[in-house]
C-alpha cells in the first residue's frame, strides 16, 4: 500500500496564566491558555498523532512523554517537525492534513491562515494541502462550558520514491 491515513485527537483544559497557542500561533488577548506538559497546542498535537498513526509509528506520548522533562514547555511546532523527520526516515511523506479545533471562544477565524502556514511548513507541504477548520460544542459538555479545547486531525501519507 503506497498511501495511508491516520486520525489524531487531543484536548486540554484552559487555565489562567498561560498563552493560548494553536497551530504554532500565539492567540493574543485570549485570556487563558491550554494546560499541558508542552505548550499545550491541541491542534499541533492532533496533527502529530494523525501523522504517527498513518505511518504506524505509535502516538505522541510514546515519542514525547509528559514524564520526560526535556519536553516541559516544548514548542509543539518543533515536535511536529521532528515527527516529519521520523516519517521521512521511514519512507513516508505528508500529502494532506485536515484538522478541526473545537472551542467556544475565542474566535479563531482571523488566525486560520497563520495556523495553516505554520503547520504546513513544519511538515514540508504547501498551505493548500493543510486545512484548518473551527467548530463549537454548542454549549454542551466541558468544552461547551469553555473549560477546554479539543482538536481532531486526519492525515494522508504517501510512500516516498
Amino acid at each position: 500500500m503506497s498511501e495511508r491515513s491516520g486520525i489524531g485527537y487531543d484536548s486540554h483544559r484552559l487555565v489562567e496564566g498561560r498563552p493560548l497557542i494553536l497551530g504554532g500561533v500565539v492567540i493574543e488577548n485570549a485570556g487563558r491558555g491550554l494546560l499541558g506538559h508542552s505548550d499545550g497546542d491541541v491542534l499541533a498535537h492532533a496533527v502529530i498523532d494523525a501523522l504517527l498513526g498513518a505511518a504506524g509509528l505509535g502516538d505522541i506520548g510514546q515519542h514525547f512523554p509528559d514524564t520526560d522533562e526535556r519536553y516541559a514547555g516544548a514548542d509543539s511546532i518543533d515536535l511536529l517537525g521532528q515527527v516529519n523527520g521520523f516519517l521521512n526516515e521511514h519512507g513516508w511523506r505528508v500529502v494532506h492534513v485536515d484538522a478541526t479545533v473545537i472551542c467556544e471562544a475565542p474566535r479563531l477565524d482571523p488566525h486560520r491562515d497563520d495556523m495553516r502556514i505554520s503547520l504546513a511548513e513544519a511538515v514540508g507541504i504547501g498551505a493548500r494541502e493543510l486545512n484548518v477548520k473551527f467548530s463549537t460544542n454548542e454549549g454542551m459538555g466541558a468544552i461547551g462550558r469553555g473549560e477546554g479545547m479539543a482538536a481532531l486531525a486526519v492525515a494522508t501519507l504517501d510512500r516516498m520514491g
